[in-house]
C-alpha cells in the first residue's frame, strides 16, 4: 500500500511550516565531525546543544549553552575524554545535565555538564562503561527509568547498564547475528525494537533477554535501516528498495506479516533519519547529505502515514539534532525544532503552526514527558513498567528541583534521599534520647548563665550532628531495602522463568 499524497483532509498541523533562523542566530565555526558513521551528530535539550566534532589524537564533542549564537572560538573547551573518534552521543531525559557519549574506543563514558556550559577541556567522565569488543555506536537513555542507558556496538552486542553504579545489568549476545542499525525503546520502557543488517525487525524483552517478534526482509535493500516505536505501539521504519529507492513503512506490531503502508520516495542514498514527536504523533525525516526534511502525520485513517510538506534549503545537511519538546517556544506556536548541521555551522529551524491568536494553544501542546523519571532503576529492572510522568507546557516548562538530581555524583545513593518513617538505629536513637537528659543535669549544677549558655550550645550542637547521622542511616537502610526488594523480586522471576524451562514450557 502506499500512501495517497495530495488528498484533503482535516487536520491542524496541515499547513506546518518550517523556518531557518536568521544568519545572527546561527553558531558558527564549527568543526563537524567527518566520521562516516550514519548516526544524527548532534543531541539537542533546553540547555545546551552537543555536537561531535573534528579531533586530533582522540574524540571530542562540542557543549554550548542552547542561547548560544555567532562564531565558536578555536580555544573553546570541549568534552574530549575519548581515545578514538565520538560516534553518538545523547542527553540523558531525567536531567539536562547529564550526556552519554559512545566511541570507536569500545568505551560509553557519561559526563557531568556544568550550568552555563564549560569553561575548561572535560576529560574525566563520570562514569566509563566497558562491556563492548568493538566500536560502540549506538546509545539510547530509558524513556521512564531512572540511570538506565542502552548501548549497541558492531560486536553486535546490545548492553543496559545502571550508569549510577556502572553494572551491566543485562546482556543480549546472541539476538543479532549482524551489525545492529538501530535500537528504540517503547513509551513505557518494556521492550525495544532493533533493525539489523540481516534486513530484520526484532522486538525484544531486553530484561529476558528473549526476542518477541521477528520480521524478515523489512526493507529488500542493502543500505542501513532505521525504526521507531510510535506512542500507540506501532513501528515506523525506513530503508531502501530492492532498486535503491528509498523507503518509509508503517508496522502494526501485532501482525508484522505486511505492512500497514509503505511508500517509496527517492532515489537518494543519505540514510533517513526519523525523528518522532508522541505529542503530534508527527515524524520527521531527515535524510544524511539531503537539503530537505520531510514531515508526516500518523494517524488511524487510511492511509494512516499522511504527507504534510518539506523544508528546503540550498546546504546538505551533515546530521541534525531534535529539541525536546520542553524547550519549543510555545508563545509563537513552535512545535519542534531542529538544529542542522552544515560543514561548519549549526542552523535552528522551526516547525510552527500558524494561528492569529497570541493565548496558549492546548490542543498543540498536549501534556509531555517532564524530567521526573517514572521509576528507579532498581524497580524497573525487578520487573515494573510505568508510563511517563508528564507537564503542562501553558506558560512555557521551567524544571522543578528533582529529588533525584545527585543520584549520579554519588555512587551509593541510588534512590531519593527523603528520610522514611521505618527502622531507627537503636545506638543512634538512645544516644539522642540521652542528649536531653545530660543537658538537663547541666542546667541543675551551673549557676554561671554564660557557663549554661555554653553548655546549652554545645548540646544543640551535638543534637544536630546526632541528628544528621540519624538521617543518613535512614536514607542507607531505606536505599537498601529497595535494593533488596529488587533482587528479591528479581531471583523469584527467575526462578518461575527456570521452572517453566524445566517443565517443558518454553
Amino acid at each position: 500500500m502506499s500512501f495517497r499524497r495530495g488528498v484533503v483532509r482535516q487536520s491542524k498541523f496541515r499547513h506546518v511550516f518550517a523556518q531557518a533562523w536568521k544568519a545572527e542566530h546561527c553558531v558558527d565555526d564549527v568543526r563537524v565531525s567527518r566520521v562516516t558513521w550514519d548516526g544524527p551528530l548532534c543531541a539537542v535539550n533546553p540547555k545546551f546543544i552537543a555536537v561531535v566534532i573534528e579531533a586530533s589524537g582522540g574524540g571530542a564533542f562540542l557543549v554550548v549553552p542552547i542561547s548560544k549564537s555567532g562564531r565558536i572560538d578555536q580555544s573553546t573547551p570541549t568534552v574530549c575524554g575519548h581515545a578514538a573518534p565520538v560516534l553518538d552521543v545523547q542527553w540523558c531525559p531525567h536531567d539536562d545535565n547529564v550526556i552519554a557519549s559512545a566511541s570507536e574506543d569500545c568505551t560509553v563514558k557519561v559526563w557531568q555538564i556544568p550550568d552555563g556550559g564549560l569553561t575548561s577541556p572535560m576529560t574525566e567522565a563520570l562514569m566509563t562503561l566497558e562491556g563492548h569488543s568493538k566500536r560502540v555506536g549506538i546509545l539510547a537513555w530509558h524513556p521512564t527509568a531512572l540511570n538506565i542507558l542502552l548501548t549497541a556496538g558492531c560486536d553486535n552486542v546490545v548492553c543496559v547498564w545502571d550508569v549510577a553504579t556502572g553494572e551491566l545489568v543485562y546482556q543480549l549476545g546472541d539476538a543479532h547475528p549482524d551489525l545492529i542499525y538501530s535500537v528504540c525503546w517503547n513509551k513505557d520502557g518494556s521492550a525495544i525494537c532493533t533493525v539489523a543488517k540481516d534486513k530484520a525487525l526484532r522486538i525484544i524483552d531486553p530484561r529476558r533477554g528473549t526476542v518477541l517478534k521477528v520480521k524478515e526482509k523489512v526493507h529488500d535493500g542493502t543500505r542501513p535501516m532505521r525504526a521507531v516505536f510510535l506512542a500507540d505501539g506501532k513501528i515506523l521504519t525506513t530503508g531502501f528498495s530492492r532498486m535503491s529507492e528509498r523507503q518509509v513503512a508503517l508496522w502494526d506490531t501485532n501482525d508484522l506479516s505486511e505492512p500497514m503502508a509503505v511508500q517509496e520516495m527517492d532515489t537518494s542514498n543519505g540514510v533517513l533519519l526519523p525523528f518522532y514527536d508522541p505529542d503530534t504523533n508527527m515524524i520527521y525525516l531527515c535524510g544524511k547529505g539531503d537539503c530537505t526534511i520531510r514531515y508526516f502525520e500518523v494517524t488511524d485513517e487510511s492511509p494512516y502515514v499522511h504527507f504534510l510538506n518539506l523544508y528546503s534549503s540550498k546546504e546538505p545537511q551533515r546530521g541534525a539534532g531534535f529539541l525536546s519538546k520542553r524547550g519549543v517556544d510555545v508563545n509563537k506556536c513552535e512545535i519542534a525544532r531542529f538544529y542542522k548541521l552544515h560543514e561548519r555551522k549549526i542552523e535552528p529551524i522551526s516547525m510552527t503552526v500558524p494561528r492569529k491568536s497570541d493565548l496558549f494553544q492546548g490542543d498543540l501542546y498536549p501534556d509531555t514527558a517532564g524530567l521526573e523519571p517514572s521509576l528507579l532503576a532498581e524497580e524497573w529492572i525487578a520487573g515494573q513498567d510505568a508510563a511517563p510522568l508528564l507537564v503542562s507546557l501553558s506558560g512555557g516548562y521551567s524544571a522543578p528541583p528533582s529529588k533525584h538530581r545527585d543520584t549520579l555524583r554519588v555512587k551509593p545513593k541510588l534512590v531519593s534521599q527523603d528520610s522514611g518513617a521505618g527502622a531507627t538505629s537503636p545506638s543512634v536513637g538512645n544516644a539522642t534520647a540521652a542528649a536531653p537528659a545530660a543537658a538537663r543535669e547541666t542546667e541543675g549544677d551551673t549557676g554561671s548563665q554564660p557557663r549554661m549558655a555554653r553548655e546549652m550550645d554545645g548540646t544543640s550542637d551535638r543534637l544536630k550532628r546526632e541528628d544528621d547521622v540519624l538521617n543518613e542511616l535512614l536514607a542507607e537502610m531505606k536505599a537498601l531495602r529497595t535494593v533488596v526488594l529488587a533482587q528479591s523480586q528479581r531471583i523469584e522471576l527467575l526462578e518461575r522463568q527456570l521452572a517453566r524451562i524445566e517443565d517443558g514450557d518454553v
